[in-house]
């Protein structure tokens, strides 16, 4: 059996540790993930959802407990390695799309991978298909200012998938949207994820949305319950 893509064991996280007003938000945590696996995270405003999506994308690291990324012992390494793993093998897509103002939605696509490497002429390319995979291809060369919200987060997606990660971490990536479109840009996820057979694990409050992925898991009191 291949390793999972992404393994917290015993992940713990506390804020003002050590203080009076020390806040235990992850106690003992336990995930995995599979390539090809639509996780989805449920749970109310302040549990957690987006330290645990932080620690699991490399970006924070836990108090103790282990991060896994195919196989291998994330917790320890060096910033520059886990930048570096952080750049090529993980994706993220928040509630609000976070383009870059100044650019194109094609030149948004193509910019995470310039700074990972890939020639020009590659980069473009492949961000032109991201963007037709969604719908969203004639609308290439319009700044994100020019978008509608759903466009928006479509262009997202793509810059998320731009460097082919392993694993996608999504946080709340339709909140923001109405229910119409909230919809649409849900089917072209899905879709996304299943074309590319990356592992995927969503924080969201729509249990509609929920149900529709492989396996749905909450957060309560710190820790990962299946359900």
């Amino acid at each position: 059996m291949s390793e999972p893509v992404l393994s917290l064991q015993g992940v713990t996280k506390s804020y003002n540790r050590g203080k009076p007003n020390e806040v235990n938000v992850l106690r003992g945590v336990d995930l995995t993930a599979s390539a090809g696996e639509m996780i989805a995270l449920v749970a109310p405003s302040g549990a957690g959802k987006s330290t645990l999506l932080h620690i699991a994308g490399l970006l924070d690291v836990p108090d103790s407990g282990t991060v896994g990324l195919s196989g291998r012992d994330m917790t320890a390494r060096s910033d520059r390695r886990r930048t570096a793993a952080r750049r090529s093998e993980v994706g993220f897509i928040y509630q609000f799309h976070h383009l870059l103002p100044e650019f194109s939605a094609l030149e948004n696509v193509v910019l995470p991978q310039l700074a990972d490497g890939v020639p020009q002429k590659v980069a473009k390319a492949r961000a032109w298909g991201l963007l037709e995979s969604v719908g969203v291809a004639e609308r290439a060369t319009h700044r994100p200012a020019a978008l509608s919200g759903g466009e928006q987060q479509r262009v997202a997606f793509c810059r998320a998938l731009a460097n082919e990660p392993k694993l996608l971490l999504a946080d709340e990536p339709t909140g923001n949207l109405d229910p119409e479109t909230s919809e649409r840009v849900f089917e072209a996820l899905i879709s996304l994820v299943r074309d590319t057979g990356l592992s995927a694990v969503v924080a969201t409050h729509n249990m509609e949305l929920a149900a529709r992925m492989d396996r749905v898991v909450r957060l309560e009191n710190g820790r990962v319950i299946e359900k």
